[in-house]
């Protein structure tokens, strides 16, 4: 009986042992492989861009003074108005350089009048020398006429003389008479000579004399002509006008002042301005001159279009800082020097193999992740050569490969993926 109820026990628990195994969990099975999006690479164009921080500063700074020693009649600008090109700014007193003005004006006037007057003289004269030496000439004729006849009468004087036909003395007489004839031929040859240098010294009305005393009367109401233009120059002058549209910036002049040589206006201008923008050594190789750019101004609303103008050198001699100078037309002057801007230029074209910005897997987008034909994921080292912010040309990859485009997903190299 003892025996049977310890048999009885025995199946009991057997039984609930196998009950027990009957009731244990299934074990589980292998975790399914995480889903990814993907996209096949291409070949692909971006226009990128380069965004820069820089400044504003003016297109020009010009600085007015004055030369004229007069005193300032009235100015009509205060530092921070705006003024268009053209604008008086100031007038000086102009009394006594009107004063020289009439007075120069008034020798020129008489100088040509005297001009005139020499010419008239001077045709007058050479006239009159000209007549002078065929009046000479005439003399001279006459004279050499009687003193030949003079001579032959006295050597038939002689002969009678010495015949006895004729006394002494007007043998004596004739002798007189001859040399009285001869010195009138000296004389009136002298004459001839003196008349005839007298036209050579007159010349003619280009040449000579004469025409030296119109020359010089000419010159003289040149020079009046000349200092009476200066004078007007200083006229001119008195009157300051701004030479640009922009700001005043500065002004040292109030009425009553002398200008003296001092700088009595700055004016920078506003009709455009350049955005000068920092950049390193590296960045400037990727930017053309006339490059599109638009910039944009802290508290400012919109953007403002510019165009490069230059890529200057280093800003400071043995630093990597370069700077790239934008033309930014500002016809409403809202633009102010010194204001701190945001730049966005766009760069040449750039063809290459596209890729998503987002596929990137570290910050420097020097990594990506592919995934090859059996579901499994690898790390390719590429190199960005541009960027448009969405999209970027990269090397180091061909086309045709299966890209995940969220970088960020935490995966590892050599993961089964299943593609979505």
């Amino acid at each position: 009986m003892k025996a049977r109820t310890l048999f009885a026990g025995a199946i009991a628990l057997v039984a609930l042992a196998t009950l027990c195994a009957c009731a244990k969990k299934p074990e589980r099975t292998a975790a399914a492989a995480p889903q990814v999006a993907t996209e096949i690479t291409a070949d692909g164009t971006l226009r990128p861009t380069l965004t820069l921080a820089g400044f504003i500063a003016p297109a020009q700074s010009v600085a007015l003074s004055s030369s004229l020693q007069e005193p300032t009649l009235q100015v009509n600008v205060q530092e921070g108005d705006h003024v268009r090109a053209g604008q008086v700014l100031a007038v000086l007193s102009t009394a006594d350089l009107r004063a020289a003005l009439a007075y120069n004006l008034h020798n020129a006037a008489a100088n040509d009048e005297l001009t005139k007057q020499n010419v008239y003289q001077g045709q007058l004269n050479i006239a009159q020398g000209n007549d002078a030496v065929n009046q000479a000439r005439a003399n001279v004729r006459s004279a050499q006429a009687t003193l030949t006849n003079a001579q032959r009468d006295l050597q038939r004087y002689k002969m009678l003389y010495s015949q006895g036909y004729v006394t002494e003395q007007q043998y004596v007489t004739q002798q007189t008479t001859v040399e009285n004839d001869l010195q009138a031929v000296r004389n009136d040859e002298a004459a001839l000579s003196s008349a005839i240098s007298n036209v050579t010294t007159n010349g003619t009305m280009q040449a000579g004399l004469q025409a030296a005393k119109v020359a010089q009367s000419e010159a003289e109401a040149r020079a009046s002509r000349d200092q009476a233009a200066q004078e007007q120059v200083s006229i001119n002058t008195a009157t300051i006008s701004s030479p640009v549209n922009g700001i005043i910036v500065n002004r040292n002049l109030n009425p009553g002042e002398y200008p003296g040589t001092r700088q009595i206006f700055t004016i920078q201008e506003e009709d455009y301005v350049f955005a000068i923008l920092s950049a390193s050594s590296a960045k400037i190789f990727q930017v053309p001159v006339g490059a599109s750019v638009n910039v944009t101004v802290n508290g400012l609303r919109g953007q403002y279009p510019g165009t490069v103008a230059a890529v200057l050198d280093q800003l400071t001699p043995g630093s990597t800082n370069f700077a790239i100078k934008v033309n930014v037309p500002n016809p409403q002057g809202t633009l102010r020097s010194g204001v701190t801007v945001s730049s966005v230029i766009q760069l040449n074209p750039v063809s290459g193999v596209e890729v998503p910005v987002s596929s990137f897997l570290d910050d420097n987008h020097t990594s990506i992740m592919t995934v090859d034909a059996n579901g499994t994921t690898h790390v390719v080292n590429v190199t960005q050569i541009a960027t448009d912010g969405t999209n970027a040309i990269v090397t180091g990859l061909g086309t045709g490969a299966r890209l995940v485009t969220n970088g960020q997903l935490g995966l590892s190299d050599g993961e089964k993926v299943t593609v979505k």
